[in-house]
């Protein structure tokens, strides 16, 4: 297969694998600009005789329909084409650029509790998409999940063996069965039957979530001989609440398991929850400080000792273990005095590192600092604070813990520690650090933010509020706790009190772009379109390239009836972020009012570019060509909106009047019919279809006359 080009555009440039149910390769799409990548799945029937052949085109074209509509969720890559060539099958699929899970849970390596409740949560809400549709994965291992090395963003891949719910396989003796489809290790009893459930997908990601937190691949774990269940506690040091979850997820016992993702997301979720509650100040176990002696110069004892006036070590009346003594104490003393010296002027070193935002100089410094005083607090808070800065947060947090366990009254440090758990999602820890920091420092404004975006993300407005209240009044001319205030009033509908609030910003920072876009948004709200329109136009101004300020603009523009206005606007969008689809439909939509149809298709056409399974983009296409009386076309982009959304009953309505066009009644009257059964009170379909039967019938007559 390697360099041959399918169906004249899929030109095959690697492979990716192959199994039992086909290859995969990497391909490139010759028929788009610059050739981007693509995966191409080829399936090949066990056999070729007709019958084999007709149920696979059947199943084909059924998985290709689950996959179109599997492919409109942001992380399961989009099904870009599907056909037959030479009897075999091949689907075309969005390239993924990353690695799979497989190279992260290797054996030996053991996930905290948090990074193993933080990817059962990423996997859990793609997979409740997936069980939303009526799909079951049936082959959930980490080699199906693939993390995105542009935006570290987890992918559910391999849909190959995905069928839906009620998909049956027929011999060539036709005799029914259901594929047993998965991987050894991952596949509950019921599946391995034949039976798969949505909890046959639970157990896999349960198994996952095992092998993560015990670094044991999941065919060395061990098994109950009376039960089956799996025995794995002991293999690592996890809460009770989370081992009672994923003990759920992977019971033998398929009707104990939670039963769809949905159901166990929520579970996770609470979970979360009651520990967030529960969380207190738990600071790093405290190790022992072992001062150690080094970058010490070789000291002359007796010059020494001279300069202190001891004069023991000259006299024989001394013995030799009282002058030993004597010079070991001395020794201490002046090894302490010497590492002091040392590990001050290198703290300072790092700081200045840190001032030039070097933060690996910086960093690399703290380390001498504290290599030499281990008990050097504010040393420990450097590095913490350098490590932050390269969003190394574990070992940032890990940092602060140690300067605190030194000093526990280091504000500093457990501002820095309330930071750092932030980026964490450990909201409230965080809070407990910052209060903690309030009780040294009740006057830090700073920290009265930070406590009040965490509130925030808790979604504790009224105690967010009073921490952004207590900020600004400690620092009346501190603009972000204006702007974050601004935002929770909005959230709360208080769109006059959000606007004040944002107002407050813009006074005390004009070019605070983000915050002339909040206060748009909640101008929109109150239907002030012309002075959203103005405050957005002021975010652009401030920063061209401000895609959603630009969106928001145009939007608004529409809604003022200002098109031209609002068509230059979605062109700027475009401008700066080629594959907004929404620009591309809305400025589509805007050549269509002003009759320029031949443009507005090559609008929808660069909408269908950036995702093909828009039916609305086919749509609104369709519109257009009808408009140009190019009715043949425009049936071809209905059908595609119908395939994508078949309950969209104006795309059978429009579909109805192209065919009508074209004299084809009869194909007219079933679209018509199709329309209003799905919309009974569609009275614009109504009529129509009684005009085409009218029209149908007067078509009998000649149509005798003729024979």
């Amino acid at each position: 297969m390697l360099g041959s080009t399918l169906a004249l555009r899929y030109q095959i440039i690697s492979c990716l694998g192959g199994g039992g149910f086909g290859e995969t390769y990497v391909a490139c799409d010759t028929q788009l600009p610059g050739t981007p990548q693509c995966v191409v799945k080829k399936l090949k029937p066990q056999s070729n005789d007709p019958e084999t052949l007709q149920t696979a085109r059947r199943l084909f074209d059924t998985e290709a329909q689950v996959l179109y509509q599997l492919g409109t969720h942001k992380q399961i890559p989009q099904l870009r084409a599907y056909f037959e060539e030479n009897q075999e099958f091949y689907l075309v699929q969005e390239f993924i650029e990353g690695h799979d899970l497989g190279n992260e849970l290797i054996p030996g390596k053991v996930y905290s509790q948090e990074q193993v409740i933080l990817l059962l949560q990423e996997i859990l809400e793609i997979l409740k998409f997936v069980h939303q549709n009526k799909v079951i994965h049936r082959d959930l291992n980490p080699r199906n999940i693939l993390r995105n090395k542009h935006n570290n963003k987890l992918f559910l891949i391999d849909f190959g063996a995905v069928k839906q719910i009620t998909t049956n396989v027929v011999t060539s003796q036709s005799q029914k069965f259901t594929v047993a489809i998965g991987t050894p290790g991952y596949i509950p009893s019921e599946q391995a039957q034949g039976n798969p459930r949505y909890s046959s997908d639970i157990y896999a990601l349960g198994i996952i979530g095992i092998q993560a937190l015990t670094g044991i691949p999941p065919e060395q774990l061990e098994h109950d001989d009376s039960t089956s269940e799996i025995i794995w506690r002991h293999q690592t040091t996890v809460s009770e609440e989370l081992a009672a979850f994923l003990d759920k997820m992977v019971r033998y016992d398929f009707r104990q398991r939670y039963q769809d993702a949905s159901i166990a997301l929520q579970a996770l979720k609470d979970l979360n929850k009651h520990q967030s509650a529960q969380a207190t100040i738990a600071l790093a176990p405290a190790s022992p400080i072992v001062p150690v002696q080094q970058h010490i110069q070789p000291i002359n004892y007796i010059k020494l000792f001279k300069s202190i006036n001891i004069k023991a070590i000259a006299t024989k009346t001394l013995t030799g273990i009282a002058v030993l003594g004597c010079v070991t104490t001395i020794y201490v003393f002046v090894s302490n005095a010497v590492n002091s010296n040392n590990s001050n002027e290198l703290y300072k070193q790092a700081n200045t590192l840190y001032d030039l935002q070097r933060y690996n100089d910086a960093l690399n410094t703290y380390q001498k600092a504290v290599e030499i005083r281990a008990d050097y607090s504010d040393a420990w808070y450097g590095k913490g604070k350098a490590l932050y800065e390269l969003k190394r947060y574990k070992d940032a947090l890990s940092a602060y813990d140690k300067s605190i366990q030194i000093s526990p009254n280091n504000k500093d440090a457990w501002k820095g520690r309330g930071f750092t758990l932030d980026k964490l999602n450990r909201e409230s820890e965080a809070i407990a650090s910052y209060n903690k920091a309030l009780t040294i420092q009740p006057n830090d404004f700073e920290v009265w933010n930070a406590l009040g975006e965490s509130n925030s993300d808790l979604k504790r407005y009224d105690d967010a509020i009073k921490a952004f209240d207590k900020a600004v009044e400690i620092k009346p001319d501190y603009y972000q706790s204006w702007f974050n205030k601004g935002k929770i009033l909005h959230t709360l509908k208080r769109y006059d009190d959000a606007i004040g609030a944002y107002d407050k910003t813009i006074e005390l920072k004009p070019s605070y772009e983000a915050a002339w876009y909040n206060k748009g948004n909640a101008l929109i709200n109150l239907q002030r379109y012309q002075d959203a329109f103005n405050a957005y136009d002021k975010a652009v101004q401030l920063k061209p390239d401000y895609v959603t300020a630009w969106i928001s603009r145009s939007n608004t523009l529409l809604n003022l009836r200002r098109y031209p206005e609002a068509l230059d606007s979605f062109n700027q969008v475009v401008k700066y972020d080629p594959d907004n689809i929404s620009a591309f439909l809305n400025r589509g939509w805007l050549l269509h009012q002003q009759q320029q149809y031949e443009q507005a298709v090559q609008s929808y056409d660069k909408a269908i570019v950036v995702k093909r399974n828009d039916y609305q983009a086919w749509y609104n296409r369709g519109n257009s060509l009808f408009s140009l009386k190019r009715y043949s076309e425009a049936v071809a982009s209905y059908n595609r909106a119908i395939r994508y959304e078949p309950s969209h009953y104006e795309s059978w309505y429009s579909r109805g009047n192209s065919f009508f066009n074209m004299q084809r009644f009869q194909d007219a009257i079933a679209s018509y019919e199709h329309a209003v059964k799905l919309k009974p009170d569609y009275q614009q379909a109504i009529n129509a279809l009684k005009a085409a039967q009218a029209q149908q019938q007067l078509q009998q007559p000649q149509q005798i006359i003729k024979r």
